[in-house]
């Protein structure tokens, strides 16, 4: 890490209860090479111990230390301060949008969990391989070959609700199943998961997403949302035309 040293303003949002809520600031010497997160746990340890925030894993695997950081959704464990200020400048650390705020930095994350029950998506993600089956799965980095098959981790998504807060119409839809969930039902498939068509075929399903690629924007595990929801409009529609032409 570089031994130089920046004088960085954390601008943080803070709410408890039913208080209004307010912005404080704390002033702190930091190497531009630590991460944002590191940050917000020397003003807890050091200037406010009330601070509340999520935190975890430290290397982007739990996904519980989403914020937005100058406004964009961030993982702050894997953010580092050079990368989103500069020496005498402010970093502003908020909440994550279109979730309940319980206390300050930290957000009620229902929503996310819900839907994922809607789909079925298993509460913890196994690290696990599936093979490409001609269901229309993108793989988001160069997948390895065994056997001649192509493999795709599954697994990528680590529900931080990165893409919920960044997505527009997530903001103005409280019923919208959100990018997460959607993009968990296109991993599925609706060749193995018919059922789900149920689910996602509907106005707060694929229908009601607006192709703005926000989540995509901010997914930190290269999941690729938009492109996943795209896709599964895509089988749904396949699904519809099968059936009108009575297929089973």
């Amino acid at each position: 890490m570089s031994e130089e040293k920046w004088t960085v303003n954390f601008v943080v949002y803070r709410k408890k209860g039913d208080g209004e809520p307010h912005y404080q600031t704390f002033t702190l010497e930091v190497s531009p090479d630590e991460y944002v997160i590191d940050g917000v746990e020397r003003i807890w340890a050091f200037h406010d111990r009330s601070l509340v925030f999520a935190h975890a894993c430290h290397h982007s695997t739990c996904g519980a230390c989403g914020m937005r950081v100058n406004g964009v959704e961030k993982l702050t464990c894997i953010t580092r301060i050079r990368d989103v200020t500069k020496n005498g400048g402010t970093l502003r650390i908020e909440p994550l949008r279109n979730f309940p705020v319980i206390s300050d930095l930290v957000v009620d994350m229902s929503r996310l969990y819900v839907g994922m029950d809607k789909v079925h998506a298993p509460a913890v993600h196994p690290l696990s391989l599936a093979p490409l089956e001609g269901e229309g799965i993108k793989p988001p980095r160069d997948v390895p070959m065994d056997g001649g098959k192509e493999y795709l981790r599954l697994a990528d998504c680590i529900e931080c609700g990165l893409c919920i807060s960044a997505c527009p119409v997530a903001g103005t839809a409280e019923e919208y199943l959100g990018p997460a969930v959607l993009a968990a039902a296109q991993l599925q498939g609706l060749k193995r998961a018919p059922d789900l068509a149920e689910v996602v075929d509907c106005v707060d399903g694929v229908w009601r997403c607006h192709s703005a690629y926000e989540c995509t924007a901010v997914c930190p595990s290269n999941v690729d949302p938009g492109w996943r929801i795209m896709d599964l409009r895509r089988q749904v529609l396949a699904q519809r035309i099968k059936r009108w032409f009575g297929g089973a």
